[in-house]
C-alpha cells in the first residue's frame, strides 16, 4: 500500500547475500548483542558453579549449556536478519500460532518446577517456556493487523489486535505469569500509540489494567505475596530480594573483585533472574552501567532507524520488538534493585536459559531484518516533498 502511494526503488538482487546483508545491517545493535552475550558468559562463570555444586553437576555445566544455547541463538538471529520483511512476517505468524497453542495446553501438560507457576514443558533433557517464543510472534502479528487497519477497505485490525492481546494476557495471568502478561500489554500499547491511538483510550486501558491488578491481588496468593514483599518497608535478608539488595550494596562502584562475591552461594536464581546482582557485587556499578548502556544503544538506535522507515508494518513491528526488549531488561534490573515487584524475568542475552536466549535471538533477528537499510526515500524527504506541493 505504501509503495503504491509513494513508490519505491527496486531492490538490487545482483549483490551476493552476505555482502549485501553486512552493508545494510545495523552493526551497532549486532555488536551490542554480541557483547551482552559475552558478558553473560563471563557472569555465568561466576554465578553457575555454586548451583552446579548444589545439584551434583560439573562446575561449568550451566556455562557450557549457556554457550551452546547462545551459539544457537546467534545463528538463528543472523539467519532471521537476512530475511525480507515479508518472510519475517510469515515466520512470525507460524511461530505465534504454535506458541499460542502451546500456552493453551500448559495447564494440561506443563510443569511449574516447584515455583508455583505452570510456565514450562519438561522434555527431560531440556525445558521450554512457550511464552518466550510467543512475544516476537505476537508483536509482528499485532503490527500486521494494526497496519492493515490503516488501508482503505482494510479489516478492523485494531479491534482484532486488542481481542488477541486480551486473550493472551488472560492466559498468561492465569499461569500465573504476570510479568510476561505485562510485557505483552506494554508492547501492544506502544504499537497502538505509534499507530495513532488517542491518549484517552490508552489512559482508559491503563486504568483497566490497574483494576485487573487489584482483582488479581485479592484472588491470587502468588501475586499478592510479591506485591506485599515489594511494598514492605523491611526486606527479609534471607529472601532473594534481600540477598540481591545486599549484594548490590556490597559491590559499590568497582565491586569486591572477580570471584569474590558471596551472593551466588545464597541465591538459587543467581544465574537467571538475579544475574545483575552478581554483576553488581563482583564488578560494581561500572559493569551495571555498561550493561544498561548496551541495552539503551540497541533500543534507541533501532528506534532512530525505524523513524526513517516508510512502511507502517515495519515501523510498528520494529518499534514493538525494540521496546519489549528494553522493557524486559529494565524490569529485570528494577527487580534486582528493588524498584519493581519480583517478576521472574530473565535479562536478555545475559541470563542463563535456553528458551530466553533462542527466543531473544529470534526477536533481535526480526528487529535487525526490519531495520536494515532498504532502497527507499527517507521519511523526512517524503514529508518535505508533501509540504512543497
Amino acid at each position: 500500500m505504501t509503495e503504491m502511494v509513494y513508490g519505491a526503488a527496486p531492490v538490487q538482487t545482483g549483490d551476493p547475500v552476505l555482502p549485501r546483508w553486512w552493508r545494510t545491517i545495523d552493526k551497532w545493535t549486532l555488536s551490542c548483542v554480541l557483547v551482552l552475550f559475552g558478558i553473560g558468559l563471563l557472569l555465568g562463570l561466576a554465578a553457575s558453579p555454586p548451583l552446579a555444586a548444589r545439584t551434583g553437576l560439573e562446575p561449568f555445566h550451566y556455562v557450557i549449556r549457556q554457550a551452546f544455547f547462545g551459539g544457537v541463538a546467534i545463528i538463528v538471529m543472523i539467519a532471521v536478519s537476512m530475511m525480507s520483511p515479508v518472510m519475517v512476517r510469515r515466520l512470525a505468524i507460524l511461530g505465534f500460532l504454535a506458541a499460542f497453542v502451546s500456552i493453551a495446553l500448559l495447564p494440561f501438560f506443563g510443569t511449574d518446577f516447584g515455583k508455583g507457576a505452570t510456565r514450562w514443558y519438561s522434555l527431560g533433557f531440556v525445558s521450554v517456556q512457550p511464552s518466550e517464543f510467543l512475544k516476537p510472534g505476537f508483536i509482528v502479528m499485532s503490527a500486521w493487523l494494526l497496519a492493515a487497519s490503516t488501508q482503505l477497505g482494510g479489516p478492523p485490525g485494531k479491534l482484532y489486535s486488542f481481542i488477541l492481546t486480551m486473550a493472551i494476557t488472560m492466559m498468561l495471568a492465569f499461569q500465573p505469569d504476570f510479568g510476561q502478561a505485562a510485557l505483552v500489554m506494554f508492547s501492544w500499547g506502544v504499537m497502538y500509540f505509534v499507530a495513532g491511538a488517542p491518549m484517552t483510550l490508552l489512559i482508559g486501558l491503563a486504568a483497566a489494567a490497574f483494576f485487573a491488578g487489584t482483582v488479581f491481588y485479592s484472588n491470587s496468593e502468588h501475586f499478592a505475596r510479591r506485591i506485599d514483599g515489594f511494598l514492605s518497608p523491611d526486606v527479609d535478608p534471607t529472601t532473594q530480594l534481600g540477598f540481591a539488595t545486599n549484594a548490590i550494596r556490597e559491590g559499590g562502584f568497582f565491586g569486591v573483585g572477580v570471584g569474590e562475591g558471596q551472593v551466588k552461594w545464597s541465591l538459587p536464581d543467581a544465574h537467571t533472574d538475579f544475574i545483575i546482582a552478581v554483576a553488581a557485587e563482583e564488578y560494581g556499578l561500572v559493569l551495571v552501567l555498561v550493561i544498561i548502556a548496551l541495552y539503551m544503544t540497541i533500543v534507541v538506535g533501532s528506534l532512530f532507524r525505524l523513524m526513517k522507515e516508510r512502511d507502517p508494518f515495519i515501523r510498528l513491528a520494529g518499534t514493538g520488538l525494540a521496546c519489549i526488549f528494553g522493557a524486559q531488561a529494565m524490569i529485570n534490573v528494577g527487580v534486582a534493585a528493588r524498584l519493581l515487584p519480583a517478576k521472574g524475568m530473565t535479562l536478555p542475552f545475559v541470563s542463563y536459559g535456553g528458551s530466553s536466549l533462542i527466543a531473544g535471538g529470534i526477536a533481535i533477528g526480526m528487529l535487525l531484518a526490519f531495520t536494515r537499510r532498504r532502497p527507499q526515500g527517507e521519511m523526512v524527504d517524503i514529508l518535505l516533498r508533501r509540504a512543497n506541493r
